[in-house]
């Protein structure tokens, strides 16, 4: 069995979850955390329309797309590429 690594990150969040006991505590830091990823995201996002680099056509390219079996695809071609 393989050993869990950990990330600074991860490490930093389960020594604040330690202290977390209520479900309330866990929801709000979901909600935050939800926050900061979107905006990121948006800001992300922004960022490759101004460029040029997503349009409506690409958006209307991935709307159409079978989201699951492109990911799988994309692990299958990570794991190769290992």
């Amino acid at each position: 069995m393989e050993a869990t690594v950990f990330t600074p990150a991860q490490i930093h969040l389960l020594r604040l979850f330690q202290f977390n006991k209520r479900e309330e505590d866990l929801e709000e830091m979901k909600e935050v955390l939800h926050q900061y990823y979107a905006k990121k995201m948006d800001v992300h996002l922004q960022k490759m329309w101004e460029s040029g680099e997503l349009d409506q056509k690409r958006l209307d390219e991935i709307n159409q797309m079978d989201i699951h079996a492109w990911l799988r695809k994309q692990r299958e071609l990570d794991q190769v590429n290992k």
